[in-house]
């Protein structure tokens, strides 16, 4: 059960246009993540509502919730 992930990042600098990160699995895709400079946001696949985080609380939900530690390349 490989995952796919796409991505397309606009030619400018970071800031009100999000970067955006597709993540398939089996042909299917499971949503997209958005990244801006404020804050990420998961859309589940086949809507039009997200979820929004904070990169303070993603940085907390993360350093809880990680099941591994992985040393920067």
């Amino acid at each position: 059960m490989a995952h796919e992930v796409w991505f397309s990042i606009p030619n400018r600098k970071l800031g009100r246009s999000d970067v955006e990160f597709q993540v398939w699995r089996d042909k299917a895709m499971l949503g997209s993540l958005q990244v801006s400079k404020g804050s990420i946001v998961w859309f589940p696949s086949g809507t039009t509502w997200g979820y929004r985080m904070g990169w303070g609380s993603f940085n907390e939900l993360m350093c809880k919730h990680a099941k591994g530690f992985e040393k920067r390349r």
